[in-house]
């Protein structure tokens, strides 16, 4: 994005510069339109998601994205999962 910061990431096989588009994605859910259906949800609509463990919390602002070629699947942020304790088998439920 024109006017961003430049930024350098660095990772495990090395490192980029970035000059400008870097973007933080808004927290979304992706779900096939069976999915959907049975949510009672439509693409684009904003909703509410409370995940469960030790560390429950509710998610807010959770963009709703439907595509047959998507599987249900919920993305946060890295610092959102890590306070929220997320891990492999994490679970919620649509509460608005």
């Amino acid at each position: 994005m024109e006017g961003s910061e430049a930024i350098e990431i660095v990772g495990p096989h090395g490192s980029v510069q970035l000059t400008q588009g870097l973007i933080v994605a808004q927290r979304h859910v992706h779900m096939t339109v069976a999915d959907a259906k049975d949510f009672g949800v439509e693409n684009g609509q904003v909703v509410s998601v409370k995940v469960h463990g030790d560390r429950a919390v509710i998610f807010e602002n959770v963009v709703v994205r439907v595509d047959d070629k998507f599987a249900l699947d919920m993305h946060v942020d890295v610092e959102e999962g890590n306070a929220a304790g997320l891990g492999i088998g994490a679970w919620g439920e649509l509460v608005g």
